[in-house]
């Protein structure tokens, strides 16, 4: 069965509006922006250079930046975040250019303690793409858009500010192959 990203990005905006809405007397509306790093999975690009050495690209490698909205629940001490980011990789050489690209959609839910918050959800990462330039330019793949999930742990800077470490599983295919994205990371958000 095939995900189309619209219907699912209507989906996680439809819960988090429905969230939103019933439970409006309960719940802080923040902005948020977070950035972070990526580790591990299978590989899909291993360049060659000259010399004879190799850099390789990792599915779930990557630097991202992204924001979006948080909505702190009051009360239980659960904070729910819908976001958008810009995850990329690169190796980059005198000759040409290999970049991996995509666009996570998350929606996680956290439950806060003093100073931790642990939580979780779901990942679809929209228009996952290999792409290259100059002697790589006939590196061009697009995967299929990718469901997955997210495990995070968070040390609590103060209300407003965290860092932690997160799990991601998911998968990106395209045609009959399938790269494994599983990796560690570290990451840090901030709401305003």
């Amino acid at each position: 069965m095939k995900i189309r990203h619209k219907k699912f990005t209507a989906s996680i905006i439809g819960v988090g509006l429905s969230a939103l809405a019933g439970t409006a007397q309960a719940v802080d509306l923040h902005g948020m922006a977070k950035v972070g790093l990526d580790f591990g999975g299978d590989t899909v690009y291993t360049a060659l250079f000259t010399d004879g050495s190799t850099r390789t690209i990792k599915a779930n490698q990557g630097f991202y930046i992204g924001g979006g909205v948080a909505l702190v629940e009051v009360a239980k001490n659960i904070d729910t975040e819908f976001t958008l980011a810009w995850k990329f990789t690169s190796i980059t050489a005198s000759n040409g250019d290999i970049t991996f690209t995509r666009f996570p959609l998350e929606a996680l839910v956290f439950y806060k303690f003093e100073k931790v918050r642990l939580g979780g959800g779901l990942a679809y990462h929209i228009s996952p793409k290999l792409s290259g330039s100059g002697v790589a330019s006939g590196v061009n793949t697009s995967y299929d858009n990718a469901l997955g999930g997210i495990l995070q742990a968070d040390y609590r800077i103060t209300d407003k500010m965290n860092v932690g470490l997160r799990y991601t599983s998911v998968d990106y295919k395209v045609g009959g192959a399938t790269a494994k994205g599983n990796g560690a990371g570290i990451t840090f958000s901030s709401s305003f």
